[in-house]
C-alpha cells in the first residue's frame, strides 16, 4: 500500500503512472476512482475530481493510464483488447497498491469499459457501483466516422497543440488510442458479456448529442445487466458532458454515489 500525496505517480508493472488524490485517503473514506477517456489523462477531468468530492465527501482518485498525460508513454501500436489489459491487469493492481477499501468506479468512454469490465470480471466487494459517462459495450458505425473524422483533425488543425498540453507525449496518445479504434479487426469488440456479472448499482450516463455513441449503448445495459441501471440522459451535451453539462453531470453522479454510498454505511452498521 501507497501512502498517497495529493499529486505523484504509482510504478505498475513496467509503467510509472501519474496520479491525483483529492480528500482523505482510502484508509479514511470511500474512494471514486476515475477512469479517463481514450485521449484524457487525470488533468483533462479539470476541477470536476475537486467538485465530487466536495458534493460526496469521498476521496476521489484520477491517473493516467500507459501513455496518457505524464505516464510513462505507451508501445504502438496497442493490443485490441487494450482495455481488457487495463481492466484485468493493471487495474487490480492499481486498487491494491492504492490501498483501496471501499467505493465507486466512475468512468469515462474508453474508461467506462474498463470499469465495466472490472466489475464483471471481479466480484470485488469493496467496489460498491460503477458509474459509467458515454460507455461503450460495442463499436457503432458512428463511433468508427467520428474517431475517422478526428484522425484528420488531429493532422490538419491546432487539435494536437491543444491535446499538447495534457500528455507529455501527445503523438503516443492519440495514434495508440486512434489507430486501435480504426484498425478493422477491432469492430469486432464486445464487451456487452461482462454486463451481466456486474453485482453493484450501475449508473450511465450519456449526452444527448453524443458524437461517438447512441442510445444503443444503454439498452445494451439494460438488456444484459441484472443489477439495478440508472440511466441519465444529459440534454445538450455531447461525448463530454461532465465537461459541456457540468452541473447536470456533478448531480447525477454525486446522487448516485451518496445513495450507494449511504446506504452500504446503512448495511455495514446493521450487520455490526
Amino acid at each position: 500500500m501507497t501512502t498517497l500525496a495529493p499529486t505523484g505517480s504509482l510504478t505498475i508493472g513496467a509503467s510509472d503512472l501519474e496520479y491525483r488524490m483529492i480528500g482523505p485517503a482510502p484508509a479514511d473514506a470511500p474512494t471514486i476512482v476515475m477512469l479517463h477517456e481514450g485521449l484524457g489523462s487525470a488533468g483533462l477531468w479539470d476541477d470536476f475530481p475537486e467538485k465530487l468530492q466536495a458534493a460526496t465527501g469521498a476521496g476521489v482518485f484520477a491517473y493516467s493510464r500507459a501513455g496518457y498525460g505524464a505516464s510513462t508513454p505507451a508501445k504502438l501500436p496497442r493490443p485490441l483488447d487494450y482495455m481488457h489489459i487495463e481492466a484485468l491487469d493493471v487495474l487490480p493492481k492499481l486498487l491494491d497498491q492504492i490501498g483501496f477499501r471501499r467505493g465507486l468506479l466512475l468512468g469515462h468512454s474508453d474508461g467506462a469499459s474498463i470499469a465495466a469490465i472490472y466489475a464483471g470480471a471481479h466480484q470485488d466487494h469493496r467496489v460498491q457501483g460503477v458509474a459509467m459517462i458515454a460507455p461503450h459495450f460495442i463499436v457503432e458505425d458512428i463511433s468508427v466516422r467520428s474517431i475517422a473524422e478526428i484522425k484528420k483533425a488531429y493532422e490538419t488543425t491546432d487539435l494536437k497543440a491543444k491535446l499538447a498540453r495534457w500528455h507529455r507525449d501527445v503523438d503516443n496518445a492519440f495514434y495508440g488510442w486512434n489507430g486501435a479504434w480504426l484498425e478493422p479487426k477491432f469492430r469486432d469488440w464486445d464487451i456487452s458479456e461482462y454486463l451481466a456479472y456486474i453485482r453493484v448499482p450501475v449508473a450511465i450516463l450519456q449526452g444527448a448529442d453524443d458524437q461517438y455513441g447512441t442510445i444503443r449503448q444503454i439498452e445494451i445495459a439494460q438488456q444484459e445487466c441484472y443489477c439495478p441501471v440508472d440511466v441519465t440522459e444529459i440534454p445538450r451535451a455531447g461525448h463530454s458532458p461532465h465537461r459541456e453539462a457540468p452541473g447536470a453531470t456533478l448531480d447525477a453522479i454525486s446522487e448516485f454515489a451518496n445513495a450507494v454510498l449511504r446506504v452500504d454505511e446503512g448495511s455495514q452498521g446493521r450487520a455490526a
